[in-house]
């Protein structure tokens, strides 16, 4: 009786190819996490809406979604290793936008460098997933590529712990907010709460709730005095905009050199990340890396003829929708959980993306458990489950009161771990190489769902507040369930 042979994850051959791809997947994590703290960084220094300030995060995912399919055909024509070199090299560049984009305290220029540096996010993403997955037997290619896929959240946690460790304590937005906690007089003194005080050009609306000040912008008239910014849920996130506003109209010098400071924080860990990824292109660019091109260099099938075969694929199809859904609910998940944690908690930014670290760490922790127990469960079943478990999570932040809500919030990391791998890895599943190629890019495009959803998420967030706001990633994740339960039903029986 012969023993039957294991099937390796990674063989020999593919070893040091693998880990130079899988290095890609942590460098693009950083610039995914280190971006969402931004959201609220850039609402106080420059004074928007969370709708506006959501922008930032649209400009970042919308680039996907414009150079996927560029990304896909650059591939077609040249090959998988000159298509990550793009990538590092755009990422790199337009980590060095922010340089303009600090001095001249532009926000649309902050916008343009994420739309840039997405483009070469869309170009690594498009070509190291098929990469992987085409670096062994096709038998554990879902398991290799949620191997490789482990190691994109500890580029994500690096980019929290920066945002936490270093940007967040250094900014004066979180000290002027400490000092309006503690109620000290040199911040206190721009919140308005006595009518015969009001400021040189200001006046009172007909309500007595709001005054205009001298240049335009509008704040709160406190008629009734300050409220207990330590134990008034939502009051302290309230006085910010009021304070800045009015340190803005009445000393404006001041007001300049507070921006000019957070912008320059925000400026140094982008400089650091541009310097590591040109160093990684470098050893990258002289390493030897497979080609994986047909043998008699016979070139792929007409790009409309595989996209006919792909539409044709209902478990592709529904993959890549599945894999808009789970993309918007994580940006919309580690995006917002600081405007949960600052706005009903109390908590300050570096305590509230505290929490985001956490929830990364149970991420990565729980991707490792779920890569493992892969050897003994469908992927699709797993799907459902964590789907279902997410869906749970997600109405316990909705409903439950204070820390118990936000340690909710923080558990949808651990049923988020295994999805966007594995869905990527069922809708690829049985696709010749030069087809994974083109499926590859319509699922990376399908993280333009970080974008379209985070930016609705932001106007519900403005309009209704955050608790409400948390109904988007719960209609998600039963959309995800119905893809798992649709696989379990159907796909897998057919096979295609």
């Amino acid at each position: 009786m012969s023993e039957e042979k294991k099937i390796p994850v990674v063989p020999k051959e593919y070893l040091l190819p693998f880990i130079l791809t899988t290095i890609c997947f942590s460098l693009w994590g950083f610039a995914n996490d280190f971006t969402n703290p931004l959201v609220k960084v850039f609402e106080q220094v420059f004074i928007i809406t969370t709708g506006q300030a959501s922008w930032l995060q649209f400009a970042f995912y919308t680039g996907y979604f414009c150079m996927a399919l560029p990304a896909v055909l650059f591939i077609r024509r040249f090959s998988y290793k000159s298509a990550i070199m793009i990538g590092l090299t755009l990422y790199a560049g337009g980590a060095l936008i922010t340089i303009p984009a600090s001095l001249t305290a532009q926000f649309a220029l902050f916008c343009l460098a994420s739309y840039v540096i997405t483009y070469g996010l869309a170009f690594l993403e498009t070509a190291c997933n098929p990469y992987i997955l085409a670096m062994g037997p096709p038998e554990t290619a879902t398991q290799r590529l949620n191997l490789a896929q482990s190691f994109n959240p500890i580029g994500s946690l690096i980019g929290m712990t920066v945002a936490s460790m270093i940007l967040a304590p250094s900014l004066l937005v979180t000290e002027i907010r400490g000092q309006i906690k503690e109620e000290q007089p040199e911040q206190i003194q721009y919140l308005i709460t006595n009518e015969a005080e009001l400021p040189a050009g200001a006046v009172i609306n007909a309500e007595e709730t709001q005054v205009t000040l001298a240049d335009g912008s509008v704040v709160d008239f406190y008629k009734e005095g300050l409220p207990d910014f330590k134990t008034t849920s939502g009051a302290l996130d309230g006085a910010m905009p009021n304070v800045l506003k009015a340190m803005r109209a009445y000393a404006p010098e001041e007001f300049k050199t507070v921006q000019q400071a957070d912008l320059a924080n925000v400026r140094g860990p982008y400089m650091v990340i541009a310097g590591i990824v040109f160093i990684f292109l470098c050893i990258f660019a002289v390493s030897k890396m497979p080609a994986f091109r047909k043998k008699d260099q016979e070139k792929d099938a007409p790009f409309w003829e595989i996209f006919s075969v792909l539409c044709h694929r209902a478990r592709f199809v529904e993959g890549v929708l599945a894999q808009l859904f789970y993309v918007g609910a994580q940006i919309m998940c580690w995006t917002f959980i600081i405007h949960y944690g600052m706005e009903q908690v109390g908590l300050s930014l570096s305590e509230a993306q505290g929490y985001n670290i956490i929830a990364m760490i149970i991420f990565v922790s729980s991707r490792f458990i779920c890569t493992f127990l892969m050897r003994y469960i469908r992927p699709s079943a797993m799907l459902l489950t964590f789907a279902i478990g997410g869906f749970c999570f997600t109405a316990g932040a909705i409903y439950l009161p204070g820390m118990t809500g936000l340690w909710s919030l923080v558990m949808i990391s651990a049923c988020m771990s295994l999805m966007f791998p594995t869905i990527y890895g069922i809708a690829l599943n049985g696709l010749k190489i030069e087809e994974a190629k083109l499926g590859s890019a319509f699922l990376i495009m399908s993280i333009v769902g970080g974008a379209v959803l985070t930016k609705l998420q932001g106007a519900v967030i403005t309009d209704f507040g955050v608790r409400t706001s948390f109904w988007l990633p719960a209609g998600c994740f039963v959309l995800i369930a119905l893809y798992g339960l649709r696989c379990i039903l159907a796909h897998d029986k057919s096979r295609v």
